[in-house]
């Protein structure tokens, strides 16, 4: 006997009902036991199309079927609920059961996949499998629902290949994001898009104090990075990873700005940044401001030791917000004070991460 569980939705005539009578209709398939099923909520439509928002819930059931038979049961609910299969990705539908988790197997077919290819991308899913199954283990991605979960902050994403393939490393300064992001490009061929610290002419005057060039500072940081993240520069369809993440702007314009550069700073941002190419994912390197402040000493960047530990508790506090309400792409968080990103192993296994959040890894 197998415990499995499907995630269902509908967006058609009576969305409630719809639901309860596959629920129900489950009971009428020998080899087959509903156990439980999620809360249902309700969410907007996935793709370009405009349609009825959708009511979804997870169900968990007992099966001694294979995972193919249990595919042809559950089409033949859907068939019997009126669903008229049409082979449109986002058409809307009277209902639609998908079978999101069948143990841990892994099954790969013509007809089938299992897990669920897009399950973490959806929060909607994943709250429902919290609901049933917080400490169910996805077999591929080896992380448990809540963790997959929490990488969306409640929104619902899907891979377009049609846009730029960019995986942004964030975190404080010395929390590894430089070491991380050129470990990713070795070993995975990314393109990479480096921050221009040691270009930076102003860069020495601020961390000396000289808050005249702070405005200076970071224009010249923003206008290097608008130049990297243009579009035209990704039509290699190569994925790129860079050291930095655009929204970092305002984090620390908001600290070495005073009130009136940064209100123009800010004005400058909002008319620029929206050229940008925004991330695919975003690796958020989570560090102690005690841990960096360490490795900011080991690497001994002559203009970097004048850095207290005070500047570093504000940055955590800052990218702590910043990720507390970040909508725009996944994220994986990483305990850095927990990583050598000089080890090969680390990097890859970001990396195996990673292909489940881009298109064009292998």
């Amino acid at each position: 006997m197998k415990i499995a569980y499907l995630g269902l939705g509908s967006n058609l005539g009576d969305r409630e009902r719809n639901i309860k009578t596959a629920l129900a209709s489950l009971a009428d398939y020998d080899g087959l036991k509903f156990l439980r099923s999620s809360s249902v909520t309700e969410t907007k439509p996935l793709g370009q199309k405009v349609q009825p928002d959708y009511l979804n819930c997870v169900a968990e059931i007992q099966t001694s079927l294979s995972a193919d038979a249990l595919l042809e049961v559950l089409g033949k609910i859907e068939k019997l609920s009126g669903r008229e299969r049409t082979g449109q990705i986002w058409a809307s539908r009277i209902i639609d059961i998908d079978i999101l988790l069948f143990g841990s197997d892994v099954i790969k077919t013509v007809k089938l996949t299992v897990p669920h290819a897009s399950m973490h991308l959806r929060s909607f899913v994943l709250a429902g499998l919290c609901e049933l199954a917080p400490q169910a283990v996805h077999p591929l991605l080896g992380e448990k629902m809540h963790v997959l979960r929490d990488r969306l902050n409640g929104e619902n994403f899907h891979i377009d290949p049609r846009l730029p393939q960019l995986v942004s490393v964030a975190g404080i300064i010395g929390a590894g994001k430089s070491t991380l992001a050129q470990g990713l490009a070795d070993a995975f061929d990314f393109r990479l898009l480096k921050e221009a610290y040691d270009s930076n002419p102003f860069m020495r005057d601020v961390y000396a104090g000289k808050k005249e060039y702070a405005l200076d500072s970071q224009l010249y940081f923003f206008l290097s990075r608008m130049e990297q993240l243009k579009s035209g520069n990704f039509k290699d369809n190569k994925i790129a990873v860079s050291d930095y993440i655009m929204n970092q702007e305002l984090v620390y314009a908001g600290i070495w700005l005073d009130k009136i550069q940064f209100e123009l700073y800010k004005k400058i941002n909002s008319e620029m940044s929206r050229l940008a190419v925004e991330p695919t994912v975003v690796i958020y390197l989570k560090a102690s401001a005690e841990e960096c402040l360490k490795r900011i000493h080991l690497r001994n960047r002559p203009y970097e030791q004048g850095i207290d530990i005070k500047f570093l508790v504000q940055l955590c506090g800052e990218y702590e917000k910043l990720f507390a309400k970040f909508a725009a792409c996944p994220v994986i968080t990483v305990d850095a004070d927990k990583c050598d990103f000089r080890q090969t192993g680390e990097v890859e296994k970001i990396g195996r991460q990673l292909n489940y959040y881009t298109d064009g890894l292998k």
